[in-house]
């Protein structure tokens, strides 16, 4: 027997709608002072590649996320800049926030928000 409820990424609206979050995304993290620092040398447009495919693979689409895993990618992050829950927090406000801008229905929120918040003990290092 198959499983045959379409992925997250699918009853998102695909390649399409995962990109037009992401930016929206990126343009609300840049332009909050709690967590911008974190991206002061960081090249927005390749950052933005790499999430648009991790998010993809995430939510259950085409797996062709190729960075580096959760801990190591940010781990310097919490080593030397101190990134903690309090940063993380505000990263998941501005996701449902992206999500609801884009009229997201509320229980693919909660969804995309539980696939986030799954990572959050990876990102942290703990």
């Amino acid at each position: 027997m198959t499983d045959s409820k379409p992925s997250l990424y699918q009853q998102l609206g695909g390649e399409a709608a995962v990109s037009a979050a992401v930016d929206i995304f990126y343009r609300k993290v840049l332009g909050d002072y709690r967590i911008n620092r974190f991206f002061d040398h960081t090249d927005i447009e390749k950052q933005a590649a790499k999430q648009k495919a991790f998010l993809t693979m995430a939510f259950g689409g085409p797996a062709n996320y190729s960075g580096s895993d959760m801990r190591q990618a940010h781990a310097h992050l919490v080593q030397k800049f101190g990134l903690d829950d309090s940063h993380f927090d505000a990263v998941m406000e501005h996701l449902a926030a992206t999500l609801q801008e884009l009229k997201v229905p509320s229980e693919l929120i909660v969804e995309a928000a539980a696939i986030a918040e799954s990572t959050r003990n990876d990102v942290l290092g703990r």
